[in-house]
C-alpha cells in the first residue's frame, strides 16, 4: 500500500496543506487543483503515481485545509496562489516538475511555466483551459456578467456554485453514469467552501479569473518556444470547459496527445483509472527522458 503524507508548510506567512507520495529522488510530478474542490480531488491518482514519481499535491490558499483568510485580510488573485505554489516547491527543493493542473489549476500552473520555463518538464491537463475555445457560455456568461458588474443581481447568479446543488451539478453533468461518483466529493467540497467568510474568498476568484485570458498568448508562445510534451485528458462532456479546450493545444504543440474520455468537469471521479493509465504512460515516456 502507498503511502501518503499529509503536510504543511509556511510559505509568506500562510499555513499551506499538501499531500506528498512517491520517492523523494524519482521525478517530481505537481498536481494543481481546480474549484470548488482541494488536494482531495487527486485522492486516487497520487497512489496510482507514486510508485515512480514524487508526487505533491497542495491545497490553494482559501481552499482544502490551507489557511482561508479574509478576503478583506488577503489578495485573492490567481498571482497570488501561483506565488505561493512557486514557495511552496522551494520550501520543498523541487526545482524540476511535470504539472498536471485541472480548472483554477490551469492558470496557476500557466504562471509557473510562465516565470520559470526551464523547471516544466510535461504538462497534463485534464479540463484546463489555456485558450478562447471550449469556455461553455451558458456556464461562463453569468461568470462575465458579474466580472462587469458587481451588481446583487450578478452575485447572486455566481453564488449558485456555491451551494450543495451547483457543486454537486458539477460533478454530475456530463458523467454517464453518475452511480459512480460518490456523494463524498460534493459534501467535501461544500462543506470547506462554506467555512465563515471563504464566500467572499470565492467571489474575489470568480472576479479575478478575468485576469486568465489576456496571458493565454504568452502560454500560447511558451509553448512554440518551449515545446514541453503535452497531455490533454479531458472528460468531453464537461460543462464548464468543453472539447475545444483540449483541441486547441495542438495548435502549439502539434504532437500534444489529446484523449476525450466520456466524462465531466471532474474526470477521475468517474475515469480514474483510465486517466491514471494514460498519465503514468506518458510521464513514462516523457518526464523521465527530460530528467
Amino acid at each position: 500500500m502507498t503511502v501518503v503524507h499529509h503536510r504543511y508548510i509556511t510559505v509568506q506567512g500562510q499555513r499551506l496543506f499538501y499531500r506528498e507520495a512517491g520517492p523523494a529522488d524519482a521525478p517530481a510530478v505537481v498536481l494543481l487543483h481546480g474549484f470548488p474542490t482541494s488536494s482531495f480531488m487527486f485522492r486516487d491518482l497520487i497512489p496510482a503515481l507514486a510508485d515512480r514519481y514524487h508526487v505533491i499535491a497542495p491545497d490553494h490558499l482559501g481552499f482544502g485545509f490551507s489557511d482561508a483568510p479574509a478576503a478583506e485580510e488577503f489578495d485573492y488573485t490567481f498571482d497570488a496562489l501561483a506565488d505561493l505554489t512557486a514557495g511552496l516547491l522551494d520550501g520543498l527543493g523541487v526545482t524540476r516538475y511535470a504539472i498536471y493542473v485541472q480548472d483554477y489549476g490551469a492558470p496557476i500552473g500557466w504562471r509557473l511555466a510562465l516565470a520559470r520555463p526551464e523547471a516544466i518538464t510535461a504538462v497534463v491537463t485534464q479540463n484546463g483551459n489555456g485558450y478562447d475555445a471550449g469556455f461553455v457560455e451558458s456556464f461562463w456568461a453569468p461568470v462575465r456578467a458579474y466580472q462587469r458588474e458587481q451588481s446583487p443581481e450578478n452575485e447572486a447568479q455566481v453564488r449558485g456554485a456555491l451551494t450543495l446543488e451547483g457543486i454537486k451539478w458539477q460533478y454530475v453533468t456530463g458523467v454517464p453514469d453518475e452511480s459512480v461518483v460518490s456523494p463524498d466529493t460534493w459534501h467535501h467540497d461544500h462543506a470547506l467552501v462554506s467555512r465563515p467568510g471563504n464566500d467572499r474568498v470565492q467571489l474575489a476568484l470568480f472576479r479575478d479569473y478575468a485576469e486568465n485570458a489576456p496571458r493565454y498568448p504568452a502560454l500560447h508562445a511558451y509553448l512554440r518556444t518551449h515545446r514541453p510534451p503535452v497531455l490533454a485528458v479531458w472528460g468531453q462532456g464537461d460543462p464548464i470547459f468543453g472539447p475545444d479546450g483540449a483541441r486547441a493545444f495542438a495548435d502549439d504543440v502539434p504532437d500534444a496527445e489529446i484523449h476525450l474520455l466520456d466524462g465531466g468537469h471532474f474526470l477521475l471521479e468517474s475515469a480514474g483509472d483510465a486517466v491514471a493509465g494514460l498519465v503514468h504512460d506518458f510521464l513514462d515516456r516523457v518526464a523521465v527522458a527530460a530528467g
